[in-house]
């Protein structure tokens, strides 16, 4: 194999602005709060911090790389200073960029995130793009992610990938556009992953019909094709289901400081413990130490765990361990 890991989807540059003055107004169960800032006026904000190599897929394929596996990246930038700022980030990394596609016309995608009370809003600027699928080397797995609005074309040139090479390992993990539009567009993919992934919320929008049970939306997911899924939920930890057990993964204790990138980390770790041969209750604590990591630092990457900080927590929270559920 060339690589360990080929990653897809949109490269963005991050920009966090951590916030003093807001309020939040929140339902009766705070289940859903609103951000509130004071209109028409000038907000102070604390301070910004800039990641230069953000996205889903990036932070994938950084990850896998800090983990020791040969990582590349599929990917659209701008050939704008962000674009330029984005290529150096991700070659330090060691991650392989020969897909990365230097888009002339239109610039480098953002995100804006602002965060308030340990938690983030993100603001969103996807840039309109002709994804398309260069032709890829043997790998062990693709991992494929957000990217932008126009991706009807790139899914089914991965579907016809994964058809010619069943042998890959095709783990999705899919980003917000392709919530947005619903599970029957998802559906080709959703059948050939070996793992997907996705949030609570995520997978309520998707089976769409009202609150379910966590163990339905896992045998929901899993009877669509799925050979693993994996629903996380934040502080109250994940929950997966292989065709045999169903787990859950309770969190390791941390106070947060910002969570952008703790599904990302959370993601990236399980693939890379099944992919080096780990079962899932293993590869369920390797995602939670990756995530615990993470958000302990403000954006995607800095807290990614190197192949030794991995054992390390890993130990260091020996007695938590994932609980079959029956």
């Amino acid at each position: 194999m060339m690589f360990d890991l080929i990653a897809i989807g949109e490269s963005l540059r991050d920009v966090f602005y951590l916030l003093d003055e807001a309020s939040l107004s929140c339902s009766l169960h705070k289940e859903r709060c609103l951000l509130c800032l004071d209109f028409s006026e000038k907000i102070p904000v604390k301070h910004i911090v800039k990641v230069p190599a953000a996205g889903n897929s990036a932070n994938a394929a950084v990850g896998a790389s800090r983990l020791g596996l040969r990582a590349s990246l599929v990917t659209w930038i701008g050939n704008d200073r962000a674009g330029h700022n984005i290529t150096e980030a991700l070659l330090d990394e060691r991650v392989d960029l020969r897909f990365l596609k230097v888009d002339k016309k239109h610039p480098t995608s953002e995100a804006t995130i602002l965060v308030f009370h340990g938690e983030r809003t993100q603001l969103v600027n996807f840039q309109p793009r002709m994804y398309t699928l260069p032709k890829l080397p043997k790998t062990a797995c693709i991992y494929y992610s957000a990217v932008g609005i126009s991706y009807d074309r790139l899914d089914r040139m991965l579907a016809r990938e994964l058809t010619r090479h069943p042998e890959t390992r095709f783990v999705f993990q899919p980003g917000t556009t392709h919530i947005r539009n619903g599970i029957e567009k998802l559906k080709p993919l959703l059948a050939k992953s070996f793992l997907f992934i996705l949030n609570k919320d995520e997978a309520h929008h998707l089976l769409g019909d009202g609150s379910r049970p966590i163990r339905h939306l896992l045998d929901s997911f899993y009877n669509h094709g799925a050979q693993t899924v994996i629903i996380t939920d934040g502080g109250n930890g994940a929950d997966a289901y292989d065709g045999k057990t169903h787990w859950h993964m309770p969190v390791f204790p941390v106070t947060p400081i910002e969570p952008t990138g703790a599904g990302d980390s959370f993601a990236t770790g399980v693939t890379v413990a099944l992919l080096t041969g780990e079962g899932l209750p293993h590869a369920l604590r390797c995602g939670t130490a990756n995530s615990w990591s993470v958000i302990q630092e403000i954006g995607p990457q800095k807290g990614l765990l190197t192949k030794r900080r991995m054992n390390r927590v890993l130990n260091r929270f020996k007695k938590i361990q994932p609980q079959r559920v029956s």
